[in-house]
């Protein structure tokens, strides 16, 4: 019988756990209720992400949870790295993108994962982060579609992956852009209902 090798499996395993602990904590929620905007799961669409935070109407706060959902994916990733080595920070990575996805503080009911994607590929390897950016501001410039835009660049990562990173973590891109894109199965079927809403642009004054 093969014995398992506590001290490769060990790290991997202590960074996946933590980094789905961090990625659990809903900035979310905890922002819109800390500034007295009730609960974010009542609003909108019901998502704890920055999206629907902005239907607040609170813009700051949107931005806030934006750079929150995205910096404890890099987080996790830094420092599971740092300690741990580079194996352990891909189990950080998906540990926390699955922890925002279907956070246990919250019956497992999460965001959508794009901005803690976009944390972990930053801080796993930039050019990757940067390139699946550009994508989304591109499609989101073009169609002015947030979700399409979101679709689009969870699909992109894989290739940016291959192209500036490696096999690892092309694949490790590959599980998170199906997550990523399961998550917005709704979004999908608005798109071919012709019934998403764009994304609103700013109104000019005078």
């Amino acid at each position: 019988m093969a014995t398992i090798d506590w001290a490769t499996v060990g790290p991997i395993l202590l960074s996946a756990v933590g980094g789905y602990l961090l990625g659990s904590v809903p900035f979310g929620l905890v922002l819109v209720r800390l500034f007295g905007y009730g609960d974010i799961r009542a609003i909108g669409s019901g998502n704890i992400g920055a999206t629907n935070v902005l239907r607040t109407g609170n813009r700051a706060l949107a931005l806030a949870t934006l750079v929150l959902d995205g910096g404890k994916g890099a987080v996790a990733v830094l420092v599971a790295r740092a300690l741990l080595g580079p194996d352990a920070a891909l189990a950080a990575a998906g540990g926390a993108v699955v922890g925002h996805l279907f956070p246990v503080w919250l019956g497992f009911a999460g965001g959508k994962g794009v901005a803690t994607t976009l944390g972990v590929l930053l801080a796993l390897a930039w050019p990757v982060g940067l390139g699946a950016l550009a994508t989304w501001l591109a499609v989101a410039a073009v169609f002015r579609f947030s979700s399409l835009a979101a679709l689009v660049a969870a699909a992109s990562t894989p290739v940016w992956a291959w192209v500036f990173a490696d096999l690892p973590r092309a694949g490790l891109c590959l599980g998170l852009a199906v997550l990523v894109i399961a998550r917005h199965h709704a979004n999908i079927r608005r798109l071919i209902a012709g019934t998403e809403p764009r994304i609103r642009l700013a109104r000019r004054a005078g």
